[in-house]
């Protein structure tokens, strides 16, 4: 079930029961949607067992031509059951291209979109390619993909051949029908996923992936300061990652070193919640056998420290702890 008024995964979840179902009905109608509106309607889609795929054209007067095939890589986490772990490009010569590819074309044409940018998003099911939904838009995540996508088909993506498609004829009819096979490069979108929460201290894991040999842009909203949530849908994606490289090695040992940061952690140090300020000492602080009367307990004659020096206190107890 989800909500039609909505994007990014925002409230999606696959129902088990009659009774599941209900529920999540009238707990859809009475949440705001990640857009900021009401959820006015909610749809009852069958769930497709398989992989989801996308298929992303652009057309002009009717003729459509595919600039990029992808896998979603999702899994179940933090209690969700489609978090976005990436995005793979698929071959276009490969089987499942091949299906897909002439199934979305027939979309399109069904549907009327004769001109601009489509967003096809197909699960491959056991009979063959089903549709879960079109967007006559671009593909989304903020354009991220647009620099990988062009290495991939040698020169262009979707948004160079949307700009063609409205203004320079010539130049679409010049584009292929279909991405090049093999691509012209090798390499994948990553997205990251928190497995912890909290207000961000610093961002060392960032700084590691940077480093990775595969490594092109990382594109996150978290700084020092954001709170983070467990991601749970693209809302609560906490950022994205392009890789590239030649060797196919390197990318699996790359994003197997980002996926450990994730596991571990690693990506973020938080701020200790509810830690008392370093230099405000509170009134049960002054007082020394309550704080710490094991450590000091031989100090039979100190009962009160001196609120004269609160630094010198504040060193005094954190050496003793």
């Amino acid at each position: 079930m989800k909500p039609v008024d909505s994007a990014g995964s925002d409230g999606v979840k696959l129902c088990h029961s009659f009774a599941e179902a209900k529920e999540h009905f009238h707990h859809l109608k009475r949440t705001t949607m990640v857009n900021g509106g009401e959820c006015t309607t909610v749809l009852c889609q069958e769930y497709l067992r398989g992989k989801e795929y996308v298929v992303d054209h652009v057309s002009r007067d009717g003729v459509h031509k595919s600039v990029m095939t992808w896998l979603y890589d999702k899994k179940p986490a933090n209690g969700a059951s489609f978090v976005y772990f990436g995005v793979v490009p698929v071959d276009s010569e490969s089987p499942e291209a091949k299906a897909m590819i002439p199934y979305i074309r027939a979309v399109l044409d069904v549907l009327g979109v004769r001109n601009g940018p489509s967003h096809g998003e197909i699960i491959m099911t056991e009979d063959g390619p089903c549709l879960v939904e079109m967007n006559c838009r671009a593909h989304g995540g903020d354009g991220n993909w647009q620099s990988l996508c062009s290495a991939l088909c040698g020169g262009y993506n979707q948004v160079d051949a949307t700009v063609d498609c409205y203004l320079n004829k010539e130049n679409f009819n010049r584009l292929p029908d279909k991405p090049p096979s093999p691509f012209k490069a090798s390499g994948q979108e990553v997205d990251l996923v928190s497995f912890s929460e909290g207000t961000v201290k610093a961002t060392p894991g960032f700084d590691l992936i940077r480093k990775l040999r595969s490594f092109v842009l990382l594109e996150s909203h978290v700084k020092p300061g954001s709170k983070v949530s467990k991601t749970v849908d693209l809302v609560t994606d906490i950022g994205n990652i392009i890789l590239m490289h030649p060797d196919g090695d390197v990318l699996k040992e790359d994003t197997a070193f980002i996926r450990k940061l994730e596991e571990d952690n690693k990506l973020f140090e938080f701020e200790l919640e509810g830690k008392p300020p370093r230099t405000k000492l509170s009134e049960e602080q002054h007082d020394i056998s309550l704080v710490l009367p094991e450590a000091l307990s031989t100090y039979k004659n100190i009962r009160k420290l001196s609120t004269a020096d609160e630094d010198e206190n504040e060193l005094l107890l954190i050496t003793a702890h």
